[in-house]
């Protein structure tokens, strides 16, 4: 008996709901009651004209980014860091006389590893050395003069040195945005124009702009060192070639009735 109480106060408490409830002729729902009326639109996402614009800008790196540092193979732990340290204090002071500002160097990967062999009589790994690597990036500013920096290290850290790779990027990309952010509304701006002559309507203003956009990270590339971390000949100048900045929109134009 219970349960057929709690059914029917239910029902009645839904009907009393949908009498509250109506929808308008333009799609819309509206809640009603004494005292207030609330209206939900909910075709607001569908009306209007949306189009997407795309601007791209093409930008010459300024700043060349290295990757580079010092890697060092002993018998012991303390040998192989000491002789590591030895020549990573001498890549920096390179990069230092070079002109390269403390900001722009920052430690990229330090390991300690131990390396082994197998024993084939034995039948085990057998350590033989340790190996300490220590990498950095660091940012070459004066683009054109990467070259002689590549050079500068490579004599300084000698044998130990290695150079993994160098990219390219620019410093501040935000003239860049701004350039390709014009073309991209103006993209979509002539997309919404000819959508709306083809389908015979007049177009209004935009009601709705979002915007997005894409800078590349540095391009890395091979620079030319031996595996076994001997400096082939270095090739300047160096050339960045170029990159591409893109910004894209997404905007809604009313039409006008």
């Amino acid at each position: 008996m219970k349960k057929t109480w709690l059914v029917a106060i239910g029902v009645v408490l839904l009907l009393v709901v949908v009498g509250m409830v109506g929808c308008s002729s333009e799609g819309g729902v509206t809640l009603s009651g004494e005292t207030s009326t609330l209206k939900i639109d909910l075709n607001n996402q569908q009306q209007g004209i949306w189009v997407n614009g795309e601007g791209k800008v093409t930008a010459v790196p300024d700043v060349a980014v290295l990757s580079l540092g010092i890697e060092s193979q002993e018998l012991t732990v303390a040998e192989a860091q000491a002789r590591a340290s030895e020549a990573m204090d001498k890549v920096m002071k390179a990069l230092k006389d070079a002109g390269i500002d403390d900001k722009d160097i920052q430690t990229q990967y330090f390991n300690i590893q131990k390396v082994t062999r197998w024993d084939s009589d034995k039948q085990e790994e057998i350590v033989i050395g340790y190996r300490v690597t220590n990498t950095v990036t660091a940012k070459v500013r004066k683009v054109d003069e990467a070259g002689s920096v590549i050079d500068a290290v490579a004599a300084a850290g000698g044998d130990l040195t290695r150079i993994n790779s160098i990219g390219f990027t620019v410093d501040d990309p935000t003239p860049y945005q701004e350039q390709a952010r014009v073309k991209a509304v103006d993209d979509a701006a002539a997309k919404a124009k000819k959508l709306a002559e083809t389908a015979a309507v007049k177009l209004g203003k935009p009601t709705y702009i979002s915007e997005s956009s894409y800078i590349p990270g540095p391009i890395y590339r091979d620079v030319g060192v031996k595996a076994e971390g001997v400096p082939a000949t270095v090739e300047t100048p160096i050339s960045p070639g170029e990159m591409e900045i893109t910004t894209s929109v997404q905007m809604a134009y009313a039409i006008i009735d």
